[in-house]
């Protein structure tokens, strides 16, 4: 039976090994980890006594006789609320006057006294501070622990009969308790424990029910590792998440209140580029001689044009010819993608609109339109800038700016549907209506 100590004691550093090898590092940051001290060494003493909370006096002795315990434990911290720890535990355990089954009596100046030579006990710990909703860091720890163990013993019985030698026997130790910090790295341990002894002669006399002994103590507990880390144990993820959820939307919060604040210097700037202070015909954008004269006839950068005034015939006759010429420019205009920057292979086309503008001074209204692709503000910008390079380019080919009107309609007046890719392609469009 002494071989089983060595091998209990390897078993279970055995197992303390391997959740080593296993790295704690929790996410505390949207996008970073917070590492903790996740092992901790223990020293306790404290009162061993056949008296507990589930029997009571009504054991094999009378009365109960205080002894001095004493122990230690090694400890593993796996998750905030849950660790594995290896107790270790010696002392005796002592009770007076005997239970006579056959006279039914106590028998005076009876006694026993277990000597527990050694006792090593792997056991599960429940920490229930961690489930506190509002503190992350807590320094009170309440916690519930159990597990199984094997202890040496031998008991002697002074007075009445029965008695043992040296014996091991298997054992369930339950408990609870609680830990406070008293500095960093640091906590008191207070607690109480209940061991369940798979022995009916721990005490000395077999009285067929397995007897059990209670231990009250008080020790330090040492963290081990990184003093810049805090302690796994005393982390709440859940106050923790709530704290950082909160961080989160005030983030939010003030983007959305930035994006707004944009969005309204932005509609303050689309409105001085597009409007028309001069009354020239030509946006504020484009124009590159503001506050022209009213009458003033311009170019297509809004400055006044040099040649003589166009003859203005009374009597306007657009012909077949004229359209077919306004439809091909309208087939081969072409932009940018995104963007109002008329490409160069629509230019021939162009040209010849404004050749045919100057030399039958038609009037020429340019509506700019676009898919329901983005958002209304952006597309009635885009199909206004478009219309107004239609007309800046026309004009600089010597088209007359105030006979030119450029609108933009957006996604407003679409001719197709825009639920497939050949309806948005003509919903992207700029016309040309001579008059």
């Amino acid at each position: 039976m002494k071989t089983l100590k060595p091998a209990l004691m390897l078993a279970l550093c055995g197992t303390l090994s391997q959740l080593s090898a296993q790295t704690i590092s929790t996410e505390t940051d949207r996008f970073s980890t917070k590492n903790f001290r996740t092992w901790s060494i223990g020293a306790h003493g404290g009162v061993l006594t056949p008296y507990t909370i589930f029997r009571g006096a009504n054991n094999d002795y009378q009365a109960p006789t205080e002894n001095w315990g004493y122990g230690g434990y090694i400890k593993k911290q796996i998750i905030p609320a849950f660790g594995i720890q290896a107790d270790f535990l010696a002392g005796h355990v002592e009770g007076i006057r005997q239970w006579d089954a056959v006279t039914s009596s106590y028998i005076p100046n009876s006694k026993f006294k277990s000597h527990i030579e050694w006792s090593a006990a792997l056991t599960a710990n429940l920490t229930l501070a961690n489930f506190s909703m509002n503190n992350e860091n807590g320094y009170f720890s309440p916690y519930l622990k159990a597990g199984a163990g094997y202890m040496s013993s031998n008991s002697d019985v002074t007075n009445a009969p029965g008695s043992r030698g040296y014996s091991e026997d298997w054992f369930i130790p339950v408990g609870a308790g609680f830990k406070i910090g008293i500095a960093k790295g640091i906590n008191l341990d207070l607690g109480y424990d209940v061991n369940f002894v798979k022995s009916a002669n721990f005490d000395g006399l077999d009285s067929r029910k397995y007897d059990n002994f209670s231990y009250a103590h008080a020790g330090l507990e040492f963290a081990i590792g990184n003093s810049n880390n805090p302690q796994l144990i005393h982390y709440s993820p859940i106050a923790d998440l709530r704290k950082r959820t909160a961080a989160e939307s005030e983030d939010l919060r003030r983007a959305l209140s930035t994006a707004e604040q944009n969005a309204a210097r932005d509609r303050e700037q689309y409105a001085r580029d597009m409007g028309d202070d001069d009354g020239d015909g030509v946006a504020n954008k484009f124009d590159k001689c503001p506050g022209t004269p009213s009458g003033t006839v311009v170019d297509g950068a809004g400055c006044p044009m040099t040649g003589p005034r166009e003859i203005v015939r009374e009597k306007i006759v657009v012909t077949e010819a004229d359209r077919k010429i306004v439809d091909e420019a309208i087939k081969n205009l072409e932009f940018d993608l995104g963007k109002a920057t008329i490409r160069s292979t629509s230019y021939a086309t162009l040209n010849r609109v404004a050749q045919l503008l100057v030399e039958k001074n038609f009037s020429l209204k340019l509506a700019g339109h676009t898919d329901n692709t983005g958002s209304m503000e952006l597309n009635m910008r885009l199909s206004k800038e478009r219309a107004e390079s239609v007309k800046a380019y026309l004009v600089s080919q010597g088209a007359n700016a105030s006979r030119i009107e450029a609108t933009g309609y957006g996604p407003t007046q679409p001719i197709a549907s825009n639920k497939t890719a050949e309806g948005r392609q003509k919903n992207r469009r700029v016309e040309f209506t001579l008059y």
